[in-house]
């Protein structure tokens, strides 16, 4: 999972970019972020790892706070935070991919106005965003990348 932007591929690699990066905010010390990030890394590299770019977000760092900030829809008290982005082909750009681009269905770790999951403290289990929403998620993003 990176930190930082895509070094270049190696000559024998096509160079083009991913269509999709997963962002995850997370915060040093936070083992909960520990766990999504690696859980991301796992589901990303078994079945899109082609067309997703895992990327850690630290939201104790500058860069890492504005892009939180920029994000717009992130809960500083639900971190960790996944977010899905969809490259625009023509300007380069990443952005947002819109909850009806891919989904309704909101539970309470889903975030309402864009692809991607916060953490739910609630209940039993709380505090961990288990592997089958992060997959859905996924699947959800993939498809509106199509």
């Amino acid at each position: 999972m990176s930190t930082s932007p895509t070094p270049p591929a190696p000559a024998s690699e096509p160079d083009a970019p991913a269509p999709l990066r997963a962002l995850v905010f997370g915060k040093a010390g936070c083992d909960k972020c520990k766990v999504l990030r690696r859980r991301l890394e796992q589901i990303v590299g078994r079945e899109a790892a082609d067309r997703v770019e895992p990327v850690y977000v630290d939201v104790e760092t500058e860069a890492g706070l504005v892009a939180f900030c920029r994000a717009e829809m992130l809960n500083p008290q639900r971190i960790p935070a996944l977010l899905f982005q969809r490259r625009d082909p023509e300007s380069g750009r990443y952005a947002s991919i819109p909850r009806s681009a891919g989904g309704n269905d909101a539970s309470a770790s889903e975030l309402p106005r864009a692809l991607g999951l916060q953490t739910d403290y609630a209940g039993p289990g709380g505090g961990v965003i288990p592997p089958r929403a992060i997959r859905t998620e996924l699947q959800r993003a993939l498809a509106a990348a199509d």
